[in-house]
């Protein structure tokens, strides 16, 4: 059972960065039906079913990339879902004939469930046309099925702190407050990108011209009525403060993470922790960069989906640090 946490949780961290990349791409709705595209289960290639999905869906010409790009994502989430199931049965199964043995169960049970709305939210994006609501919440949702594995796998490890930092136990609600800053600037980040509001300022530290004047909290964060939201449907004035925010969110978030950082670094005897806190130190760094990166050089592709994947490896530090000093050494 450890192995196949270790193995979703590589396959979570796979479907993250193809969701990332089918966003950046746009192809939300490359396949316009769910859960297979255009009433196949892969892209239609043949002349023939090409010609069916265009009778079925008239308004959505097949584009065989952005289609691939879907359903690539939606294969390895669908894998992902058998292996969380999979998890789940093992647990029950464990719990019932091994009582002796303690097994985690309402962890796998728990992220049966999250797994499963996170199916539902992957419909409702498709249904509803990428209302970014459901957009931001599939997002968190993905980030919320990586950490809960991850932290399944932590507790099914063997490994257990020798010596341990008794002193750092102090700053354990330091430590999830960052953690609680960090989830509320993924989901500022999701509401950008769901909105398409990644490029709406150009310039730094904030935005172009006289921003301020411009700000509208109210229309960045209301859901205008639309036919569809592919490419957004908010005006400049609400993308703009949607950006403003991220960025803002940013420096809080940096400042957070360094306050953690320092209190605990001046208290950490163990190598155990004193390697952690590095890690958490360089991928903050490295997605500082990446996200400046993001305005200098217009949101370059590959780029941004890293700017995803190191955002989920920074979580996936705090989770880890968290659970270590809420153990006992």
């Amino acid at each position: 059972m450890r192995l196949l946490v270790k193995i979703s949780v590589f396959f979570a961290f796979i479907v993250i960065v193809l969701g990332a990349f089918t966003r950046l791409t746009e192809a939300g709705l490359g396949c316009p039906d769910w859960p297979g595209c255009y009433g196949f289960l892969k892209v239609p290639s043949q002349e023939e079913h090409i010609q069916q999905a265009e009778l079925r869906f008239p308004d959505a010409p097949v584009e065989h990339a952005k289609a691939w790009n879907e359903m690539v994502h939606r294969y390895f989430a669908g894998t992902l879902g058998l292996l969380i199931l999979t998890i789940a049965i093992i647990a029950w199964v464990k719990s019932r004939r091994y009582s002796h043995y303690p097994t985690p169960v309402k962890l796998p049970t728990l992220l049966l469930g999250l797994v499963i709305f996170q199916a539902a939210l992957g419909m409702w994006t498709v249904t509803m046309n990428l209302q970014p609501l459901i957009v931001m919440g599939h997002l968190l949702g993905g980030f919320s099925v990586i950490s809960l594995l991850y932290l399944l796998s932590l507790r099914l490890s063997s490994f257990r702190l020798a010596g341990g930092d008794p002193e750092l136990r102090r700053y354990r609600s330091l430590a999830f407050f960052t953690l609680l800053v960090v989830i509320g600037q993924i989901a500022l980040g999701g509401w950008v990108a769901a909105n398409y509001a990644a490029v709406a300022c150009t310039e730094l530290p904030f935005c172009e011209g006289n921003w301020t004047t411009q700000l509208d909290f109210a229309g960045a964060f209301s859901i205008p009525e639309a036919d569809t939201y592919q490419y957004g449907a908010h005006d400049y004035n609400d993308r703009m403060t949607m950006h403003v925010m991220h960025r803002v969110g940013a420096i809080i978030t940096f400042l957070v993470i360094c306050a953690l950082l320092f209190k605990c670094w001046r208290k950490a005897k163990s190598h155990f922790f004193r390697r952690s806190l590095i890690v958490i130190g360089l991928l903050l760094s490295l997605q500082i960069l990446l996200g400046i990166s993001n305005v200098v050089f217009q949101l370059p592709l590959w780029n941004a989906v890293a700017h995803n994947a190191v955002g989920a490896l920074l979580l996936l530090s705090l989770v880890a640090l968290n659970y270590n000093l809420s153990r006992k050494a």
